[in-house]
């Protein structure tokens, strides 16, 4: 691709376009690169805004230089064809953290958050509104001298103040279940609204699910999301207070991002760790030192308010959650004091679930299956027992004939 960058692997993809492993040649070291939705069959004007927006989001990214995000290395045209390479670490979402383990412990949560938050904090002072923060966009680095590292990605719908707009007008653009209620209410998204959206992302660590709970209707879920009345939680413990600040209804009663990342911290760190620490350190399991990601569970995650991850796409660009299915643009009208009317059901951006065409098989070394395995240790087992049967019958059989 564009003369340097050989593709190795698909990694992801969805509506906004298709995500490969690639080796970059000229300077030998893999990288992401992002294939934007193909322009090929739009008309000139539509072509070019697809082009607008791959250049937008290069741009965007761009703009922020930060241990905890993303680093977005190049933007090469090929055939015409945008394409956006970006860092590549092998990791795994939160998203897919969640289908292993279900929860995490709260101080987990919080420096995931406040790592988070020390990006954003930067991002914010660029410009730059994510307006999509979830668990499928934290990921979580696996292997090397890396693990536990967080980083937070996919800018691809964020907005930087001095851009011109390339939405639809009247478009809602993100994911329900972590939206703001003055987003949901038809707003434009705001610093205020990315700190809504982490404080969900960080009480679906803790508890398991959205705060709004997990509904297949989007619009259904957008009008709970309007009226600002989240779930009580019941395994965030002291972080409660915390998260609720966060998800306080009114964005000017909010705190700033900066804010959060220092109550996230002072949590996180408790009274035996330093700021320091909690900001740079890498997620560890507290008392036994092993990365967050590497808690597995070989259960089947079909238990639970987590749905399976189908196929092997993997954590940086395949968001799998309940409630996390990828970014959705959702008409709407904007009305003032109510939530908004809704004109249609929003088409899904994201193909992650069962009912994906680009189903991938399992690459080595990335993401985990998490359906079948139980169905094939069993198979195994019966077979094994029917190979002996048999034997045993001919031996008995062969023992019979020689008398």
């Amino acid at each position: 691709m564009a003369g340097r960058y050989r593709l190795k692997s698909r990694i992801g993809g969805g509506g906004m376009g298709t995500v490969w492993l690639a080796r970059d040649q000229l300077l030998d070291r893999d990288v992401a690169v992002k294939q934007v939705v193909s322009t090929e069959g739009l008309t000139e004007d539509s072509a070019d805004n697809v082009r607008k927006r791959a250049m937008r989001e290069g741009r965007i990214a761009a703009k922020l230089s930060h241990r905890n995000a993303i680093a977005m290395h190049d933007v090469a045209l090929d055939r015409g064809e945008p394409w956006l390479v970006m860092e590549y670490l092998p990791s795994r979402s939160v998203a897919q953290i969640l289908h292993a383990v279900t929860t995490l412990e709260p101080r987990e949560a919080a420096q995931i958050g406040a790592q988070v938050a020390d990006a954003m904090v930067e991002a914010h002072a660029a410009g730059i509104v994510h307006r999509d923060i979830k668990p499928g966009n934290i990921l979580i680095a696996e292997g090397g001298r890396n693990a536990g590292l967080v980083k937070i990605t996919d800018f691809g719908i964020s907005r930087a103040k001095d851009d011109v707009t390339l939405t639809q007008t009247g478009v809602i653009t993100g994911t329900p279940a972590y939206f703001a209620p003055e987003v949901a209410r038809g707003a434009e998204p705001m610093e205020a609204s990315d700190v809504y959206s982490l404080g969900a992302t960080i009480y679906t660590m803790v508890e398991g699910q959205p705060p709004f709970g997990v509904d297949d209707n989007s619009i259904a879920l957008l009008h709970k999301v309007a009226r600002a009345r989240i779930n009580p939680m019941t395994k965030a413990g002291d972080l409660e207070p915390v998260l609720l600040r966060l998800l306080e209804p009114s964005p000017t009663k909010r705190p700033t991002m900066a804010e959060a990342r220092d109550a996230l911290t002072a949590f996180a760190a408790g009274s035996r760790g330093t700021k320091d620490q909690v900001l740079t350190g890498l997620i560890t399991r507290p008392g036994a030192g092993t990365p967050v990601w590497a808690q597995r569970n070989n259960r089947s995650s079909t238990t639970g308010p987590h749905r399976p991850v189908a196929g092997a796409t993997l954590p940086p660009y395949a968001p799998t959650l309940a409630g996390d299915r990828g970014s959705r643009d959702i008409p709407h009208t904007r009305q003032e004091h109510h939530s908004p009317t809704l004109m249609s059901t929003p088409p899904y951006s994201m193909t992650s679930q069962s009912s994906s065409p680009h189903r991938q098989p399992m690459n080595p070394g990335y993401g985990e299956p998490t359906r079948n395995s139980a169905t094939s240790s069993t198979a195994l087992a019966v077979s094994v027992f029917v190979f002996f049967a048999v034997l045993a019958v001919l031996v008995v059989l062969a023992i019979a004939l020689l008398r």
